[in-house]
């Protein structure tokens, strides 16, 4: 791990514990029902350090470094980073930590390991507050390329999503992945997060947080370099059948919002809701639009136990956010 890394003082109280021959490190806050915070790429567990002091006043509020993610041992050059691991490690996490069933906070990446959590493992999920998981497999299929028949079925089903994560790919994912074959993964770190929050979005970062990316990109091109998603079809989404909340941001890519679209229809029991004045670290740059968002749909669900067999209704209005978003897909 890095210097900056390794010193930093969020790190300084953090517990760990050993999962599937992994170290996970971790911090909590606070007592009740276990609210478990899981990072996306480029990020670790600094990243929730604007939820856990407002979550960990009505909850237990958990977030971990994923394995590779520090202040945990970096990936070795040249192995892979799959995502199946990780939801086998959050399984384990819950249970070494007593926190299951856990109410899952997910962004990105983190948010689509959730999702993978609740369909392996239902008996260990209470909810699931998603910010923009990368859904890719639904349209153009699973793996590194895109898949033809894949693709074919998503243009049937999914059609805007799938032409806008198309372009995506060929403006994002093709060019970092040759800056990084070719040894420029500075390079390869901008085109990434100029596709994931846009230019304007990533110059106003603070340096710190530029810095825990570059700590945690080792893991980043493992995964742009291995085997790509795992398998994901509609009818695996539709049998997910824990209350969702899904969260996006007012200037996210159009493609996580067309693939957070197409989750609001097939999950069962799923609302969204949009945060404004951010993108897709929407946690880091409004946290307290983002926190309303989570502590109104934790106790709208604390509040009426039969609500899991009716529509999501959460408080969006009084919290000053805008539910759902006019689409163009039937």
């Amino acid at each position: 791990m890095t210097a900056t890394a390794a010193t930093d003082p969020l790190f300084e109280a953090t517990g760990s514990v050993e999962v599937n021959r992994a170290r996970l490190a971790y911090r909590e806050q606070g007592a009740g029902e276990p609210v478990v915070f899981v990072h996306g790429g480029l990020s670790d567990l600094r990243t929730w350090e604007k939820q856990l002091p407002v979550i960990g006043q009505s909850y237990r509020a958990i977030s971990y470094s994923r394995r590779y993610a520090r202040p945990n041992s970096d990936i070795d050059p040249g192995s892979d980073d799959q995502m199946l691991p990780h939801v086998d490690d959050l399984a384990a996490f819950l249970r070494a930590v007593d926190a299951a069933p856990a109410h899952l906070v997910g962004n990105s990446w983190g948010g689509f390991i959730c999702l993978l959590t609740a369909r392996r493992h239902p008996e260990l999920v209470r909810s699931l507050v998603v910010e923009e998981p990368p859904v890719i497999p639904l349209v153009i299929g699973a793996g590194a390329r895109p898949q033809p028949a894949a693709i074919t079925r998503g243009l049937l089903r999914h059609r805007a999503a799938t032409l806008a994560t198309l372009r995506w790919g060929g403006r994002s994912v093709v060019p970092l992945q040759k800056a990084f074959r070719r040894g420029d993964d500075e390079q390869a770190l901008e085109t990434f997060v100029h596709g994931a929050l846009g230019k304007e979005a990533y110059e106003r970062l603070p340096e710190a947080r530029k810095q825990q990316m570059r700590d945690n990109l080792s893991a980043l091109k493992a995964q742009m370099l291995g085997a790509g998603f795992p398998p994901l079809t509609d009818d695996d989404v539709r049998r997910i059948r824990t209350p969702t909340l899904l969260l996006t941001g007012e200037h996210s890519p159009t493609f996580l919002l067309r693939l957070t679209d197409v989750l609001e229809r097939l999950l069962p029991l799923a609302r969204q809701v949009e945060i404004p004045a951010a993108s897709h670290v929407m946690h880091e740059e409004n946290p307290a639009a983002v926190n309303r968002a989570i502590l109104d749909f934790l106790d709208w669900q604390r509040r009426d136990a039969s609500g899991a067999s009716r529509p999501i209704a959460i408080a969006s209005a009084a919290s000053g956010l805008t539910a759902g978003r006019p689409t163009d897909e039937s």
